[in-house]
């Protein structure tokens, strides 16, 4: 039998001293039977809300769903009645949420049966055979899965979602509602999208997840510059790929090494500029994609938009795809490097170096080169210089103290000229060496 934590317990107790039903359901039970954490306690009850905050004084209450917010520890504890709903007016939301009186009908409202159990410390509710779709490790609807996804357009996405986190599979009848019922995503926001799609980015197989939104016919709605990717070929003499641009894009995704869920993003996307700049020689049959990095650019922008991510991450997003096409050379001199360092980022290096090796697995490329080896061990070389005038070890008041100058134009001149002194190696950047060098401009 499951085993609950101690705070649980007690919790559950308060309940039923006053001789109230109470179960731990939904995602907690699947990851108590999984044998995985649980950061979410949900509950449902047979106690209405104003009964629940008597029980509780620091509760809040504000929503039309019946859902109590509970601070516990450090926690929330979410305590929704037992409740049945009539119809969905907009593919997301009921029109009116009644009270039920059993947990059987309860559940019977829930998404995939999974998610359809219901645990008091004792027994476990499962009228819909879920522990037997946990076994199986199956995704299927609760009841009709037509009608579950007509109610609520976002179990489409994470019917998906669930799958990819938990390696599991569809079941046939709820893949193929999923798929006879794709179009209703469209009602769905983008914000909600959003975070679905970003935890199937994050899960412990994305490839996977994006191949079944591309399957069920979903990606084609949210993501479409990388579903029509699969219909734009590479493999061409002087050519190094050997996949279609989509199943490159998710061969990348799958060997990117990074847990950053944008960096994966990143990674997903970083070619669709390749449909838009696809050309092909009629005589030699060279395929080219000449500045899809331009491209990819623009939609990256567009993407990150759509999805409404932040600042912060759209910046991150457009960066990594702008440079992925970044040059590894023995040849290329510390100030190339130092460009490209600023035009990516310091902060985001690590990540488009994720990225790129991604990309080369993805190709069919082997994971790294001497050439890719080195370039990374240049890139913490140069890091260690100075990358501009703030880093030399003199600044603007040495120049007035020794020059004997006042403030002006004057003083960024002579720190232009030994920064690049300094940049060139002709100098090296210690205090002593640089103020003697000061004194040649007097």
């Amino acid at each position: 039998m499951m085993t609950l934590p101690q705070e649980v317990k007690k919790f559950i107790n308060k309940f039923r001293a006053k001789k109230f039903d109470i179960y731990v359901v939904g995602g907690a039970v699947r990851n108590l039977l999984l044998k995985k954490s649980v950061t979410n306690w949900d509950f449902t009850t047979s106690a209405r809300p104003e009964e629940i905050l008597k029980l509780f004084p620091n509760a809040y209450y504000n929503n039309t769903y019946g859902t109590v917010s509970i601070p516990v520890e450090d926690l929330i504890y979410e305590v929704t009645p037992y409740r049945r709903e009539g119809e969905y007016k907009d593919f997301r939301h009921p029109n009116d949420v009644v009270w039920a009186k059993t947990i059987e009908e309860d559940l019977r409202r829930r998404d995939f049966t999974i998610n359809a159990m219901a645990y008091d410390a004792k027994t476990i509710v499962d009228p819909h055979n879920g522990q037997v779709d946990l076994n199986n490790k199956s995704i299927r609807a609760v009841g009709n899965p037509d009608k579950r996804f007509c109610e609520d357009a976002l179990r489409l996405i994470r019917a998906v979602r669930f799958a990819s986190q938990l390696g599991f599979m569809i079941e046939e009848k709820t893949r193929a509602a999923i798929q006879n019922n794709a179009a209703l995503i469209a009602n769905i926001s983008w914000e909600r999208i959003r975070d679905e799609f970003l935890k199937i980015i994050e899960s412990e197989y994305p490839s996977e997840g994006v191949v079944f939104l591309k399957n069920v016919g979903l990606l084609s709605h949210i993501l479409p510059e990388v579903d029509i990717c699969f219909m734009i070929p590479q493999k061409s003499p002087k050519r190094h790929h050997i996949y279609d641009v989509g199943t490159h894009l998710i061969q990348s995704l799958k060997s990117c090494p990074s847990k950053d869920s944008i960096t994966r993003f990143a990674t997903l996307i970083h070619d669709v500029g390749k449909a838009e700049t696809f050309r092909r020689d009629e005589k030699t049959g060279l395929i080219t994609f000449y500045n899809h990095e331009v491209a990819g650019t623009k939609l990256a922008k567009i993407i990150a938009d759509r999805f409404r991510l932040s600042n912060k991450q759209k910046e991150k997003l457009v960066r990594l795809v702008q440079f992925h096409q970044f040059t590894v050379s023995e040849i290329q001199t510390d100030r190339a490097i130092k460009r490209f360092i600023r035009n990516v980022g310091a902060e985001y290096l690590n990540d488009i170096i994720d990225l790129r090796y991604g990309d080369r697995i993805g190709s069919g490329a082997r994971p790294t080169s001497w050439r890719f080896d080195l370039f990374r061990k240049r890139l913490a070389e140069v890091q260690k210089q100075p990358f501009q005038i703030k880093d030399l070890k003199i600044d603007g008041n040495d120049v007035i103290k020794m020059l004997e100058l006042k403030p002006g134009p004057k003083i960024g001149e002579v720190l232009k000229k030994i920064f690049d002194e300094v940049e060139n190696k002709k100098l090296k950047n210690e205090r002593k060496i640089l103020l003697e060098e000061i004194k040649k401009f007097a």
